[in-house]
């Protein structure tokens, strides 16, 4: 027997919908890529992107067609998602940190023919578009005071086209399983792979975001949205604002401390979420010119882990909760945030750090194993490691074209390629990706453990542990460092910082001071490129 409620497709469309006929007077504000802060209300994005729908229909474009984003986060940028969602489109959100070549395989394994591109982006892609044959239109995100001369052939003005566009443009009437979003991967092995979610996914994911142990968000809060709208929908903030009736801050194109503290203290923002590097430069600008915030009070942070020094820095300088949150393009991205239980917070401070700097909890949601190579479940017991497992509506199921095979086990999970443990309260730590899990001696070492407490020295800007051979224990860890500027290299310091902090057989063998720690396209220390760069390097302890 089936339930008697109404039928009514969760489609993305429906959260615009909802701002402009319920919080139509919030605003989003926009740093623009031209330079001044602009502003704009819920009510006069949902017009203007049902004018984005109107040009796309002059143009055929059709369910399931892929219409690409190269832009940062800004009103306009919001515009064209929705308008391209809104009409059974497929909105592929571009990553300008990829590489060309990573680029122009996107565009052409999504074959996009659209592309929706800020100023800043232009040269980048004059560049890769000789190599993209599918792609018919360039619409540059600007007016035409702005309008550059550029190489790109079918290169139109955005707001010339909306100057001419109706509003009077039918969104929805698709299933709700249609394709509304696509998202690569950053690649980090072997090609990007896409992940293609659907508008149920995406409203799901809203829903879940918007529980108070998530986002949380409500009309009173303002929300400034550091983490690009490329990398997995903002985090779901570019639904879930919409969705709260949150008045947004759109950072656009300058993601410096000074920036940012601007946004944060003139519009009043409440509520943020970024990666560490982000935070780390605010926290330096705020130091370095005596500042304090006088609304800040709660940050997300993700994208990589949180060390510890970071938590504190917000707690004790400023009387900010740092939430620490995990995810990945494949979970869309939420799978896990670190809000302590009762029980947890009623211990004093210095106690709690053991789960502040854990990844967390699943919200409702998200279902979370532990598995060994075997497939079979681990414990949670906080110390038994394991290939982390994730299932959910709001977790891919396959990837875009068939890219990777099947992707699920018998159950349904996918393998996140992290390796992790679940403490009895329930809170999961990632220890390492399974690719850089460190082997010593039949055992297994967290680099990202050791990471976080060798970044919280004074002079040192980035740290990252590798795995070097060892003709004995298999691999031994190194300690890779990049100081502060002026700082001095003094080998003896860096391991004494760890001393009584981390295992004794977890102790660096070596510490490596470089010039430049590689990050990846989404801001995380790329392990890949750090271990070619050392691929001669030799263990002190290794002899011979």
């Amino acid at each position: 027997m089936l339930g008697l409620m109404q039928d009514w497709p969760l489609t993305v469309d429906r959260i615009l919908d909802h701002a402009k006929n319920w919080h139509p007077d919030r605003e989003v504000v926009t740093r623009s890529v031209e330079g001044p802060v602009v502003r704009t209300t819920y009510a006069e994005i949902h017009a203007r992107a049902k004018r984005v729908s109107d040009v796309l229909k002059g143009w055929d474009v059709k369910v399931g067609d892929r219409v690409a984003t190269l832009a940062w986060n800004t009103g306009r940028h919001i515009e064209a998602w929705y308008g391209i969602m809104g009409i059974g489109a497929v909105c592929h959100t571009l990553n300008p940190r990829l590489f060309p070549e990573q680029l122009a395989y996107i565009i052409n394994h999504a074959e996009d023919r659209i592309i929706f591109v800020d100023l800043t982006f232009i040269p980048l892609l004059e560049a890769v578009l000789p190599h993209c044959p599918t792609v018919e239109r360039v619409v540059v995100l600007t007016d035409e005071l702005h309008m550059p001369a550029t190489k790109l052939p079918g290169a139109e003005c955005y707001e010339a086209l909306l100057a001419t566009a109706s509003e009077a443009v039918e969104w929805g009437g698709f299933d709700e399983q249609t394709a509304c979003g696509l998202c690569y991967t950053s690649g980090t092995t072997g090609n990007p792979k896409g992940v293609l979610y659907s508008h149920r996914s995406n409203f799901i994911h809203t829903l879940l975001g918007l529980q108070t142990t998530v986002l949380g968000a409500t009309p009173k809060e303002v929300i400034l949205p550091v983490v690009p709208m490329f990398h997995a929908n903002a985090w779901g903030i570019a639904f879930g604002g919409p969705a709260a009736g949150s008045k947004l801050v759109m950072p656009g194109a300058k993601m410096d401390g000074e920036s940012i503290y601007e946004l944060l203290e003139t519009e009043g923002v409440t509520f943020s979420a970024a990666v560490p590097t982000v935070w780390q430069g605010l926290l330096a600008h705020v130091r370095e010119k005596g500042l304090t915030f006088s609304t800040l009070k709660r940050v997300l942070i993700g994208g990589s882990a949180v060390p510890e020094s970071l938590i504190r820095a917000f707690h004790d300088g400023y009387g900010i909760e740092v939430i620490q949150g995990w995810g990945m393009t494949e979970t869309s991205p939420i799978g896990t945030l670190s809000n302590l239980t009762p029980e947890l917070e009623a211990l004093p401070y210095d106690e709690q750090m053991k789960w502040r700097v854990k990844q967390g909890v699943p919200p409702l949601g998200v279902e979370l194993k532990l598995k060994n190579y075997a497939g079979q479940e681990m414990p949670h017991d906080g110390h038994t490691y394991g290939r982390l497992m994730v299932r959910g509506p709001t977790i891919a199921g396959a990837y875009f074209k068939g890219e990777g095979g099947d992707i699920l086990d018998h159950e349904g999970f996918f393998d996140t390629g992290d390796v992790a443990t679940i403490d009895e309260h329930g809170f999961m730590q990632i220890t390492d990706r399974a690719k850089d899990v460190i082997k010593s001696g039949g055992e297994w070492i967290s680099s990202i453990e050791i990471e976080n407490i060798a970044v919280g020295h004074p002079k040192v800007e980035l740290a990252a542990v590798i795995g070097a051979a060892h003709p004995k224990w298999d691999e031994r860890p190194v300690l890779v460092v990049k100081l502060k500027p002026g700082e001095s290299q003094d080998r003896q310091e860096h391991l004494d910082f760890l001393q009584g902090r981390i295992a004794k057989w977890w102790m660096p063998d070596d510490v490596v001071f470089v010039d430049d720690i590689p990050l990846g396209a989404t801001g995380k220390i790329d392990k890949k490129v750090l271990r070619e760069r050392l691929k001669d390097y030799r263990l002190p302890t290794a002899g011979g």
